[in-house]
């Protein structure tokens, strides 16, 4: 495969380190992005939403302990959201796989396939 794949990664989740297995199990080495210690801009937020097709609210952790304490249930604009989430990049779904075209959120693994078999 000659897209290039990135991942979003969080190395305290165990969910990441999964994704992350998998695909060097392929013999893929994605370029990892640590957005904990790198916050995304708000540009690169709108292309990972864009690259997943979904709303913003459903990149959002609502379990993180921020998200109760200061946002649930509360409304916001997508602007608003993606400020947010740079403040708090907890919040932000991990781990998300990305090739030039398209993303998935790496939950299960297998949700990797629809990256890497394009």
């Amino acid at each position: 495969m000659s897209d290039k794949i990135e991942v979003y990664h969080n190395p305290r989740c165990r969910k990441s380190r999964e994704a992350l297995a998998y695909l060097r199990e392929r013999n893929i080495e994605p370029e990892v992005i640590e957005y904990l210690k790198k916050m995304p801009t708000a540009e690169e937020i709108k292309k990972v939403l864009a690259k997943l097709d979904m709303p913003v609210e459903k990149l959002i952790r609502k379990e993180e302990r921020v998200f109760k304490e200061k946002y649930k249930g509360k409304d916001f604009t997508t602007e608003e959201w993606i400020e947010i989430m740079r403040e708090n990049p907890k919040l932000i779904q991990r781990p998300i796989i990305m090739n030039r075209k398209k993303a998935v959120i790496g939950r299960p693994a297998e949700n990797i396939d629809q990256i890497i078999s394009e």
